[in-house]
């Protein structure tokens, strides 16, 4: 175990590391400049953050992956319909309420809006969106259909935000989705998924293994659309800009930060544990070794992702926000600056390593972990430069979101039904702890750099954990779609092989 660690150590700064540099770099030109206290904050808070990413991928191997798989295998195997729907309901439900990705992006907007509304209407989706996954794993429903018929509702409930006036709240309302789906409950979200489709499905249909991430993602945007139709909003937003500050007393803002952090990934991880101890005990039945195995692993995720949390509050999202303001008087290069970011962001995140890590295994190696990562890569970093010109040339959102979706939705009829459901799986991990710890503060502050108002930032500034979530889904399309093309000329090929070889055999003859 001592030697994984120490390869998951050395996994956690390599992912970490290009980011970290990436700011030191800028701080040696005149755009960028970072006190040597931001700088001693920045390169703990990195070290910090590395040893988390560590911790919390041993913990994923060792607890969530096995006890999401366990919890989803046994239930499927009671054979009953309304056991199965009533805890993925609740599983979905208490999971969400303790997801820190969820306590950041409300963090930002809490004078507006309460966090808590926000965390139990987007819980109240997850839940409702596990169901829908239970419902097409038992009528092996088309991935592809299932979109299409939640992103038509989602439009039309968008339209009625805008009529309502609430449509400043649209980029906040997408990203809600986004952020729902984070380090905590992607582990155990997609080895439930695994679990349950290693019952209901067949060897052959390995596409019913991934698409949950994608459907959680839909559904809690539905909801919260649902909300902002009854949002009663005058214009009037105060960015509380204090959440954007590293304080100057290291050692109060580093316990302030590790306190919070541990908050809320000890609530999260209790939900999980609990909801799995009462399927073990009613169903499961592990032996002692086996749990105490398991609890290791709980601890391992615990520690891990506490210091990652506290990592990227403690530094990560004030110098972001620094950035962007800073980056705004030029354009050209912050633009430059907002793909490199969005790039190497998908090394930092946690449970893109557990996404690609699954899908590698489900596939049997057939999709490649490099080819994943260079996709996750080319879209995480278009994202943020879609969400910059936005912000530069002031335009809705949806005006980048429809067209995105369409094309997703249409490739997605045509590909190979596996890459549906990673593609949508992979815009939802993609946009997590980090893209709201740090992508979406940066944001903000390229807003604040370019003296937009308070209410002009809530409108420009969110929305860009939104775009994370759609473009890295073309971008895996177009792998299937290039891959569809490949299989198709192998096999042309290989017939017209055939063929000149009968002839040769004829003629002979």
């Amino acid at each position: 175990m001592f030697k994984s660690l120490l390869l998951k150590l050395k996994d956690g700064f390599i992912s970490i590391l290009p980011i970290y540099l990436i700011i030191l770099i800028l701080n040696f030109t005149p755009y960028i400049n970072l006190t040597n206290y931001e700088i001693l904050v920045l390169t703990f808070s990195t070290i910090l953050g590395a040893i988390g990413l560590a911790l919390f991928n041993m913990g994923s191997d060792l607890a969530m992956t096995p006890m999401g798989k366990l919890s989803g295998r046994h239930l499927t195997k009671q054979g009953k319909m309304y056991i199965l729907v009533i805890f993925v309901f609740i599983l979905g439900f208490f999971i969400t309420l303790a997801e820190p990705n969820l306590a950041i992006l409300g963090s930002q907007i809490k004078n507006l809006l309460s966090p808590t509304l926000i965390t139990i209407s987007v819980a109240f989706g997850v839940g409702l969106a596990f169901i829908l996954l239970v419902i097409r794993q038992i009528h092996k429903t088309s991935l592809a259909q299932i979109f299409l018929f939640l992103y038509a509702l989602a439009f039309a409930l968008t339209t009625l935000v805008i009529y309502t006036g609430s449509s400043d709240f649209l980029g906040f309302i997408y990203d809600s989705g986004g952020v729902t789906t984070g380090p905590v409950t992607v582990p155990f979200m997609m080895a439930i998924c695994i679990g349950i489709s290693n019952v209901l499905a067949k060897k052959s249909e390995k596409d019913l293994s991934f698409g949950l991430i994608g459907i959680v993602c839909i559904v809690s945007i539905i909801v919260m659309l649902f909300l902002g139709i009854f949002i009663n909003y005058d214009g009037n937003f105060t960015l509380d800009k204090s959440l954007y500050e590293i304080d100057n007393n290291f050692g109060l803002a580093l316990l302030n930060n590790l306190w919070s952090s541990i908050k809320s990934v000890f609530l999260s991880l209790l939900l999980i544990s609990l909801f799995f101890l009462i399927i073990n005990f009613i169903f499961i039945k592990l032996p002692k070794k086996k749990l105490e195995s398991l609890a290791i692993g709980v601890l391992y995720s615990f520690f891990g992702l506490t210091f990652f949390l506290t990592a990227v509050n403690l530094a990560y999202m004030p110098i972001a926000y620094k950035m962007g303001g800073e980056l705004a008087n030029s354009k050209t290069l912050l633009i430059i600056i907002s793909f490199i970011i969005g790039a190497v962001s998908v090394f930092a995140e946690p449970a893109v390593h557990v996404l690609i890590k699954q899908v590698n295994e489900i596939t049997n190696g057939i999709i490649k972990k490099r080819v994943m990562l260079i996709g996750l890569i080319g879209g995480v970093g278009l994202s943020i430069v879609l969400a910059i010109l936005r912000i530069i040339y002031d335009f809705e959102i949806m005006f980048i979101l429809v067209p995105a979706l369409i094309i997703a939705l249409g490739i997605s009829f045509f590909i190979p039904k596996i890459y549906v459901g990673i593609a949508f799986d992979s815009g939802g991990v993609a946009a997590g702890a980090l893209t709201s710890g740090f992508v979406l503060p940066f944001s903000i502050g390229v807003c604040i750099g370019m003296n937009y108002l308070d209410s002009e930032t809530l409108k420009l500034g969110f929305g860009v954990v939104a775009l994370v979530s759609i473009t890295p889904v073309i971008v895996i399309e177009i792998i299937g779609l290039v891959a569809l093309i490949k299989d198709k000329i192998a096999v042309k090929r290989q017939v017209e092989k055939m063929v000149q070889a009968s002839d040769e055999i004829i003629i002979k003859f």
